[in-house]
């Protein structure tokens, strides 16, 4: 099957792309709210740092650097830092240790909300973690597969993160 492969994403990619994530925070942020404004502040500080560590030192040296990626980060990694070496974005070999970072931005909000749904049953927290589970597998698979990852040169240049999670694919070829 061809695939367009862009060399700047269309806004609407963005948008979509990016629509996950922040409502995955928003949540998130909502959610441990509940728990108290300094544990949610907290949280919000790590999703700060968690996109910082992300375009100060992947966009940098992604193909993507000073364009628009699936995710808008390449661009806005330009306008704040110098830009990298493109080789040192595949020198890495990606494991599932490497990805709990990511995994936390849900994981925190989703044990913080199971804790408050014992502690208090409440129709908002529950809603709330059943859309963030379901972002989190669902939106960020349909996301990665059909919205960004198909179209992405770096992919095709290299990518750990594709290398991660699709070693069952790349063992057949």
């Amino acid at each position: 099957m061809n695939v367009t492969k862009f060399e700047n994403y269309p806004f609407k990619s963005v948008l979509v792309s990016n629509l996950v994530s922040l409502t995955i925070y928003a949540l998130g942020f909502f959610i441990i709210l509940k728990s108290g404004l300094i544990l949610s502040l907290l949280y919000l500080i790590y999703i700060f740092a968690f996109e910082f560590r992300l375009i100060r030192y992947h966009c940098t040296n992604c193909y993507y650097y000073g364009k628009t990626c699936g995710f808008g980060k390449g661009r806005i990694s330009s306008w704040f830092f110098k830009k990298g070496n493109p080789a040192n974005f595949c020198s890495k070999n990606m494991t599932w240790k490497d990805i709990i970072p990511d995994m936390l931005i849900s994981l925190i909000p989703f044990v913080v909300g199971i804790v408050l749904l014992i502690i208090d049953f409440n129709f908002f927290i529950l809603a709330g973690l059943i859309i963030i589970l379901v972002l989190t597998t669902n939106g960020n698979g349909f996301v990665r597969e059909k919205v960004t990852c198909n179209h992405c040169k770096q992919r095709e240049l290299g990518c750990p993160a594709d290398s991660l999670f699709n070693k069952e694919k790349q063992e057949k070829t």
